[in-house]
């Protein structure tokens, strides 16, 4: 696993908490804010590694973050003591992973039998709340990292709030979200805020290739995801990539008469997602599976319009479906900017109702429609 100052592509995110740490006065408790799959997690382990270390080394920094002076002292967990072993093992008894799947360790078999649609108060307070006001076990603070806290209920931040405000000494609290706006406001008030930015593409690319992907559909998914290794990596795990280029050539010919029968094949696609996506995560709720697999095809459709977009418009950006240039050129010169805009408010618009309890069949029937006239549907 790489050392905290292994991380790449998020020096301005390292150069703040080196900043905190170097200072002594660093706050108890954490936003670490930005795209899925860009380092976030790792970087939250790696701190909790330095943080609960016996020995951190020491350097000066001589070129490493630009943000800090050349001598500034840069720290990072040893790796070598009993707690970065026992860290990198996963069996370190104050560094706890908090997410919504706990839900089924719960001591009350009522919350067991839950489906998990949520982070909620019941998980929050057996695997946080209560921990925090408990010894370490070694003596040097415990640090509690949370994953997708945008998913954590209004009733678990506001049971947080306290622990967050007065923590037992010692204890430092991570929320991992992709958008602090996702928090209630008395929740982001009492956390220092660390943004993490999405990574270069080139990066990605680079990350997917080495992992066997084809060079065309590594640099797909990396402009795909805008910079996100790990989300990149997942969507590429799924054998999506042919599914795309039949979806973006059936845009590029579609009419209204063929509307029904896109839609059809979006509404399918969306059900075997989502069952995967359930094999994948125990206890996931179906509906919640479905609703983000079709927030992924929705981004794939968007990305269609909005490369089209540019082509219309003459803009000098790389394109998400490079590897179609023909199909986007068709699309654009069928219906020009001032269509395009339309159907991209109206795929806006689709993703709203997405999370609602609008029937799928529904939905992308009117979707596939919208992307075949640019008419605005009401639905």
């Amino acid at each position: 696993m790489p050392g905290l100052l292994d991380i790449v592509g998020q020096d301005a995110a390292l150069a703040q908490l080196e900043r905190l740490v170097a200072a002594g006065r660093r706050p108890h408790a954490f936003v670490f804010a930005g795209p899925e799959g860009v380092g976030r997690r790792t970087t939250a382990v790696e701190f909790a590694r330095l943080l609960l270390c016996e020995q951190p080394a020491r350097r000066p920094n001589a070129g490493r973050l630009a943000e800090l002076p050349e001598d500034f002292p840069l720290q990072q967990g040893c790796g070598a003591c009993s707690s970065c072993r026992a860290l990198t093992a996963g069996t370190h008894p104050d560094l706890h992973i908090v997410y919504r799947q706990l839900a089924r360790y719960h001591d009350d078999s009522k919350v067991r039998a839950r489906v998990m649609q949520d982070l909620g108060i019941d998980v929050v307070r057996q695997f946080l709340i209560a921990p925090a006001y408990r010894a370490s076990s070694a003596g040097r603070g415990k640090v509690f990292v949370v994953r997708e806290t945008e998913l954590m209920s209004d009733a678990a931040q506001n049971a947080l709030l306290k622990t967050l405000e007065e923590p037992p000494e010692g204890v430092t609290i991570i929320l991992i979200c992709t958008s602090v706006i996702e928090l209630l406001p008395t929740t982001r008030s009492r956390c220092q805020t660390v943004r993490f930015g999405p990574l270069p593409r080139e990066f990605v690319t680079a990350a997917l290739q080495a992992q066997g992907i084809e060079p065309a559909e590594a640099r797909f998914w990396a402009g795909m995801t805008e910079g996100s290794v790990g989300r990149a990596a997942q969507l590429a795990a799924e054998d999506l990539y042919e599914f795309k280029r039949r979806l973006v050539d059936s845009l590029a010919g579609l009419t209204l008469s063929g509307s029904a029968s896109l839609a059809e094949r979006l509404v399918k696609t969306m059900e075997k997602l989502g069952k995967r996506r359930q094999s994948r995560d125990e206890g996931l709720a179906g509906t919640l599976a479905n609703r983000q697999a079709g927030q992924m095809l929705l981004e794939l459709i968007a990305g269609v319009y909005r490369d089209a977009m540019a082509v219309a418009c003459g803009a000098d950006k790389p394109l998400i479906h490079a590897d179609q240039p023909e199909a986007i050129a068709r699309i654009a010169e069928h219906f020009g900017a001032e269509a395009l805009a339309e159907i991209l408010t109206q795929l806006g618009r689709f993703e709203q109702l997405l999370w609602r309890n609008l029937n799928a069949k529904i939905l992308w029937d009117n979707l596939a429609a919208t992307c075949a006239t640019a008419a605005p549907l009401e639905v």
